[in-house]
C-alpha cells in the first residue's frame, strides 16, 4: 500500500477523484437514459424534455435538439449508450484509483485530462464564453496538480531508494 506523502495530496487525489466519479455517475445516468429511449419516439421525448425544464422550442439549441433527436435509430441509442458506460468506466475506475493513491490512475487522469486541453483551446478560441473559459482553466489547474503530485511521488521514491541503498536493504 502507498504510503500517503502528505495530507495535502491525500485530500487533493481524493477532490480529483470525487470529481472523476461525478462524470462518470453523470455520463452513466445519460447512457441509462438512452437505454430508456429505444423502441420510443425520441423526438416526442425531446419535446417532453424542453418542455419539462421551460425551454423555447425556437431556440437555436432546442430546434437542433429535436433536430438530432427526430434522427436517432435504436442502434444508434446503443451505440451512445455503450459509449457512455465505456467511458463512464473509466472515469469510474479512474476514480477508485485516485481515491486509493494509486500510482497508475494518478498517470492516467493527468493524461486523460490533458487530452482535453487542445480541444478546449481550440472551443475557446472559435467561440469565447466564460464557461469555456473557466472549464479549460480548472481542467489546466488539475492537470498541473496531478504533474506535480507525479514529480513530488518521484522525487520521494528516488529519496526512500537512496535511503534502502544507504541502510543495505
Amino acid at each position: 500500500m502507498k504510503q500517503k506523502s502528505s495530507l495535502h495530496h491525500y485530500f487533493g487525489l481524493r477532490t480529483v477523484a470525487v470529481f472523476e466519479f461525478a462524470k462518470g455517475a453523470i455520463v452513466l445516468l445519460i447512457g441509462l437514459g438512452l437505454v430508456s429511449l429505444i423502441h420510443r419516439d425520441v423526438e416526442i421525448a425531446a419535446e417532453s424534455i424542453l418542455r419539462t425544464l421551460h425551454l423555447d422550442p425556437a431556440w437555436h439549441y432546442s430546434r437542433k435538439f429535436i433536430e438530432t433527436a427526430s434522427t436517432m435509430t435504436d442502434k444508434r441509442l446503443w451505440l451512445l449508450a455503450l459509449f457512455a458506460l465505456a467511458y463512464a468506466t473509466f472515469r469510474i475506475v479512474e476514480a477508485y484509483g485516485l481515491w486509493y493513491e494509486r500510482h497508475w490512475a494518478e498517470w492516467l487522469a493527468a493524461i486523460s485530462s490533458g487530452l482535453y486541453v487542445p480541444v478546449e483551446i481550440y472551443h475557446l478560441l472559435n467561440h469565447f464564453t466564460l464557461i469555456r473559459l473557466a472549464v479549460l482553466l480548472g481542467n489546466l489547474l488539475i492537470v498541473a496538480y496531478l504533474v506535480y503530485v507525479l514529480q513530488e511521488n518521484r522525487r520521494t521514491r528516488a529519496e526512500l531508494q537512496k535511503a534502502d541503498i544507504a541502510s543495505g536493504k
